[in-house]
């Protein structure tokens, strides 16, 4: 979850120097993937814009999504309003065209040198009314494909996920595919979660994968509320020309399937979210995706879940072509404090005492990076399993021990004591230390309590 600012535009800044048109750049110039790269590095080759000259970019264009608040009576809740939220797309380019998201999950397609629109689709998700998520409608963007039609010619799709639909699109026009899903263009994803549940509470913010002829993509599940069986988490893998559904991997595992025994007394039955909100990555060579795993229901409650509850809060790593489990990496067991992995792991090698490791790196709200070797997920620095404090809630097993990785050192502050209460005076410091002690303080992974817990980092914190 993240607060709203509201930010609906986009500006587009170019050298004020003797650089090259865009289509006299060769490829480089292309961003074709959400982190430029398959495996999320957001690294542009590109040299022409450096220290010694960035001072002097100039807006070149702007260019303004349109999203803003609409009044209640578009909204299936009387008297609410709809809004955007934060804009936080990262746009594609490809050939001089700029595909870009907004957050009322519209797709425009710009001319990437003037900023002239060449065509929008608008999938109609406002009219499905204000998320339960408080922050207002996220998107952060869209995924391209590149293919054959059967007259043998190249075909290019956009596809974009939206709340609990995909829609392929014509890239050069912006209308959707016939044919593609139930013939209209899109898919009804609800459809292939394992039970029924609202759509309303059911969403999509990050872009999918593409792989060959695989378009693969997880979910979003509002998770600050709870009902008698919430949404689950899933991934979900469609033909890219039919819309065929090709394979599913259940972040909850069912009946019958591995790690459903991290889930006691049939919690797995009930129990929802444990989702894939964040991006994902791809390692197109090995055909393995990476999956960064979010919290169960509840967030901060999980006595009707004993157990470490996989594969929530979990690195995933899923052959893309079947969807079977390759390994997997669990960062935080029977999670109590919202402790997703909020962002796509990066690909990178790396050098240890002389070795070669293709690795992975994910971060996580914790404050750790937990780094793997890609292939086998095996550390490639120690991660130890510590003792952390117990909780005092009724009804509440936490979980005895949690994983600290020996290296990186965290990048944010963990847990919280009264030592690091503010000194500015005496006065502040005894007042802040009186509030303090009304509720429970303590290292990383202190359980929410009944009086209350202080925790850091917060839901909002480390990564996120």
């Amino acid at each position: 979850m993240r607060a709203h600012h509201g930010a609906a535009l986009l500006l587009v800044l170019a050298a004020a120097l003797a650089t090259p048109p865009l289509g006299a750049q060769d490829r480089p110039a292309d961003w074709p993937h959400y982190g430029r790269d398959a495996g999320g590095t957001k690294y542009s080759p590109l040299e022409a814009i450096d220290r010694s000259n960035v001072d002097r970019l100039e807006v070149a264009w702007t260019w303004h999504t349109g999203d803003r608040a609409i009044p209640g009576p578009r909204q299936p809740v009387p008297g609410q309003s709809v809004r955007p939220g934060n804009f936080e797309v990262t746009p594609l380019v490809v050939n001089d065209t700029m595909y870009v998201s907004t957050p009322y999950n519209r797709v425009v397609a710009l001319d990437a040198g003037s900023g002239r629109v060449l065509w929008e689709h608008d999938a109609g998700t406002v009219d499905w009314g204000q998320p339960p998520n408080g922050t207002g409608l996220v998107h952060r963007g869209v995924a391209l494909w590149t293919g054959t039609g059967p007259d043998g010619r190249t075909r290019r799709r956009v596809f974009l996920n939206t709340r609990w639909r995909l829609v392929a699109l014509d890239a050069a026009t912006g209308r959707p595919v016939p044919g593609f899903g139930g013939g209209d263009g899109e898919i009804d994803l609800t459809e292939h979660l394992v039970w029924e549940t609202n759509r309303l509470h059911y969403t999509q913010t990050s872009p999918p994968v593409v792989h060959e002829d695989l378009v693969i993509l997880g979910n979003g599940v509002w998770d600050g509320f709870v009902y008698e069986k919430d949404p689950p988490g899933n991934i979900l893998a469609f033909d890219a020309r039919t819309g065929e559904l090709r394979w599913r991997f259940n972040l909850i595992p069912q009946e019958g399937e591995p790690g459903v025994e991290t889930w006691k007394d049939g919690s797995w039955r009930v129990t929802g979210h444990t989702n894939a909100w964040a991006p994902m990555t791809l390692d197109p060579e090995r055909s393995l995706l990476y999956v960064p795993v979010g919290t169960p229901s509840n967030d901060y409650y999980g006595g009707h879940r004993p157990g470490d509850n996989l594969y929530a809060e979990a690195v995933v790593c899923l052959d893309a072509r079947t969807g079977e489990r390759v390994w997997h990496f669990q960062t935080v067991h029977h999670g109590l404090w919202d402790y997703d992995l909020p962002g796509a792991p990066v690909l990178l090698p790396i050098d240890v005492d002389g070795r070669r490791i293709d690795a992975v790196a994910a971060a996580g709200k914790t404050g750790f990076l937990y780094v793997f070797d890609r292939e086998s997920g095996e550390p490639v620095w120690p991660i130890e399993e510590r003792p952390v404090p117990g909780s005092d809630v009724p009804g509440e097993r936490a979980a005895p021990t949690q994983p600290f990785p020996t290296r990186p050192p965290p990048f944010a502050r963990q847990g919280f004591s009264e030592e690091d209460v503010i000194d500015f005076t005496p006065e502040v410091r005894e007042k802040a230390l009186k509030m303090l002690r009304l509720y429970r303080t303590g290292p990383l992974y202190t359980p929410p309590s009944v009086r209350g817990t202080v925790v850091m980092p917060g839901i909002i914190g480390g990564a996120n």
